[in-house]
């Protein structure tokens, strides 16, 4: 199975036929230059085409009522002045006589990618469709969109296939107010949501599109709204959200299918969205939702004006699906010009004439929330809706933070994050998307003059040759996917002769080999059956610190046994095992405590997304060593495989599993190990590309568990700027 990529110049057969500064920026180039430039990179030649089916009338009326798609079929015949007319009926769009028969291929091709993928021909997806679709509701066009393709998507994948749970995640900059409509009272969709809000100032300026909407009836707290408050957000405010938002409640949820809004006016040098996240990040992001729903993943895509940076987020995120986000490297401490700072726009709640709600009135998720004040500042956690049964408090437990009612503002996660503050009424001037449209005209900002914006280049993805190499005994079969790894001739360092004995000398060259192979790019990840995991860690480490690489450590099941690695910096290590809190003394050995071990899955999670992936993204290694101790407390075969995968996306994939085994003198007991069902053999179909499985709907984590992972954050977050929720430890509040 591989990726699919749907795409039909047909749908760039329609266009603005009058002027209209609110439209200008739909046109059809964003489509043609999206789909060349995967050509020119040679992308699209690596996916699978599926071919564009216009959606029949009884797919549309699965979102839209019958009044409007009978209107919307009238736009073929009628004249200029009779399309000016209809479209003047809604906001922000237009019409052409060719705008229902692109709008019905745009629809079908969100279907036939989902048939593709729910029916496992390929394992993921994306379409490249226009016109967009999340604003459009069930009764109007709205936002450029005529029908709502991730909407109709979503319905009809739980008709055809009997998809019980969908996740919906939209980073467009423009809140899809369509799709949240659609599924306010649906608790089998999870809608979330992005952008850009600017306390209702920003279109489509609505007061449901704030934090503390979340769904309606049966539906209350599967909605989820980030509203940012400021521009100028970055990689880390993107991976944050992710991070300690989406991804907890995300696994809670358990989808079948995950649906992207792929909108990328909430990328850099757009001119809508004012954002400074690089394309590489929406890699990642794209990388992180992989490990979902087994891999079935379906994008398609939304908006994004300015064409150079289109272009690269599609390069980058194609590339992602086809498994090499891992060789994409984020970059936290590099400027990026464009931006010119986070632009504060003043302090607002809800409108006046409305009153301000709590989250706890509506028993439901909140947001990443962040400052207007210099007040406190904390994520919230939407308490009310994710629970065991029977249990209506603490559901969505595995958000990080705790609870806390009067959140309002949502800023830059990295630079220092939420603040609590009392609501305000919004000034009268608000701005719209004309005005907005008219200053930057009236300033000669226009977006052809910002189709050549650049930025600091991402490394290009190349390839290794070998993706997944295997150190195990001669006489045990290497797994499909796999390549046994030879020691090369005369590879043993004297140092190592001289410390152990000859049977280790091989195994522990091999893995440093290895290693310097990965450096090389000669091989992306590997897998080492070892029966001393410390030696092996501190063997590998003390070469890879000797080529100048900054290594991540996650030890599963250590019991804390790695106190003695190098903690000067050049290591970062996570050491996730049963046991008591303990506070780290230092910053670079971080020991992380569970109750159970990491046999209980929901503590490991929480502790996966909560600390290790935020330490991780940071600390932004060039190596990572995850290490499995021989235990009882270890964790689920499907647990291990989701950590697998999702440390899979940091240091271009450079990745060393090492497993410890106990030979008990024989091969042919490793053998057995080796190729036990759900053991080892499985773990390989993990590194070389395979889907995890479903980890299921996972219970709340044990209240120990939240405490202390709680206490050890609280610690941290003085050093590692991605854990952080207060501003405390800023001492400014200055970007």
């Amino acid at each position: 199975m591989g990726t699919a990529l749907i795409y039909d110049e047909e749908m760039t057969r329609y266009k603005l036929l009058w002027l209209d500064p609110d439209c200008e920026l739909e046109r059809p180039e964003r489509l043609t230059a999206s789909y060349e430039a995967l050509v020119q990179s040679g992308l699209a030649a690596r996916c699978i085409s599926v071919p564009v089916r216009k959606a029949t009338d009884d797919d549309i009326l699965l979102i839209h009522s019958e009044e409007y798609l009978e209107a919307v079929k009238k736009t073929p015949y009628m004249t200029l002045e009779d399309l000016r007319e209809f479209t003047l009926k809604y906001g922000y769009v237009y019409f052409h006589p060719n705008s229902y028969h692109c709008a019905l291929l745009a629809a079908g091709a969100a279907l036939q990618l989902v048939d593709a993928v729910m029916s496992g021909r390929v394992r993921n997806g994306m379409a490249l469709v226009r016109p967009p679709g999340h604003h459009s509701m069930r009764s109007a066009a709205n936002g450029f969109c005529v029908f709502n393709n991730v909407a109709i998507a979503a319905k009809y994948a739980q008709g055809k296939y009997g998809a019980q749970r969908v996740l919906i995640v939209d980073w467009d900059i423009h809140h899809g107010q369509g799709v949240q409509y659609a599924f306010e009272d649906d608790p089998s969709v999870l809608y979330f949501s992005w952008h850009r809000y600017e306390h209702q100032k920003f279109w489509p300026e609505l007061r449901e599109s704030d934090y503390d909407s979340v769904g309606e009836g049966k539906g209350a707290g599967f909605n989820i709204n980030v509203p940012w408050n400021k521009v100028g957000m970055r990689n880390g405010d993107y991976l944050a959200v992710f991070c300690h938002v989406l991804l907890p409640v995300a696994y809670q949820f358990c989808p079948d299918l995950v649906l992207v809004c792929a909108g990328f006016d909430s990328a850099i040098g757009d001119p809508e969205g004012e954002m400074c996240a690089t394309p590489d990040v929406f890699a990642h992001l794209t990388h992180l939702l992989m490990n979902l729903a087994e891999g079935k993943l379906c994008m398609v895509l939304e908006v994004g004006y300015i064409l150079y940076i289109f272009k690269k987020h599609l390069n980058l995120l194609i590339a992602s699906r086809k498994r090499l986000a891992g060789w994409i490297q984020l970059d936290f401490s590099r400027p990026v010009r464009v931006c010119h700072g986070s632009k504060s726009t003043g302090r607002s709640g809800a409108p006046a004439n409305q009153p301000s709600r709590t989250l706890s009135e509506h028993a439901g998720v909140g947001s990443v929330c962040a400052r207007s004040s210099s007040q406190v500042l904390v994520v919230s956690e939407a308490c009310r809706y994710w629970t065991d049964e029977g249990n209506l408090e603490g559901k969505y437990q595995l958000l990080v933070h705790l609870f806390h009612k009067h959140i309002k503002y949502i800023e830059p996660l990295s630079e220092i994050v939420l603040y609590l503050t009392p609501a305000e009424a919004p000034p009268s001037d608000v701005s719209t998307k004309r005005i907005k449209l008219e200053e930057k005209r009236q300033s000669g900002e226009t977006a052809e003059g910002k189709d050549n914006i650049s930025w600091p280049e991402p490394e290009k993805c190349v390839a290794p040759p070998v993706r997944t190499a295997v150190v195990i005994p001669e006489d045990v079969d290497c797994p499909d996917g796999c390549e046994r790894f030879h020691l090369p001739q005369n590879a043993c360092s004297r140092s190592t002769k001289e410390n152990f004995e000859s049977d280790a000398v091989t195994k522990l060259s091999s893995l440093t080999a290895l290693v310097g192979e990965m450096e090389k790019n000669e091989i992306r990840n590997g897998l080492a059956l070892v029966s001393d995991v410390s030696m092996a860690l501190e063997t590998v480490i003390k070469h890879a610190t000797a080529l100048k690489q900054r290594v991540l450590v996650v030890c599963v099941g250590g019991n804390g046994v790695l106190s003695h690695l190098p903690e000067d910096g050049t290591t970062l290590t996570v050491d996730i095992h049963k046991g008591a809190l303990e506070m780290p003394r230092c910053k670079h050995y971080i020991p992380v405590s569970l109750k159970n071990g990491c046999g209980e899955t929901s503590g490991l999670v929480q502790a996966t997304f909560g600390l290790l992936l935020p330490l991780a993204y940071e600390y932004d290694p060039a190596l990572v060593l995850l290490a499995r101790f021989h235990g009882t407390d270890g964790p689920s075969e499907g647990a291990w495989q989701q950590l697998v995968g999702l440390l899979g996306g940091l240091a271009r994939g450079h990745m060393l599993v090492l497993v410890q085994v106990r030979r008990r003198g024989s091969s042919r007991w490793i053998r057995r190990i080796f190729f036990l069902p759900g053991f080892h053999f499985r773990r390989m179909k993990r590194l070389s590309g395979s889907p995890a499985p479903s980890l299921g709907q996972l219970l709340a984590p044990l209240a120990e568990d939240l405490e202390a992972l709680e206490r050890l954050r609280l610690h941290l977050q003085a050093d590692w700027t991605l854990l952080r929720t207060s501003v405390q430890e800023s001492g400014s509040e200055d970007n």
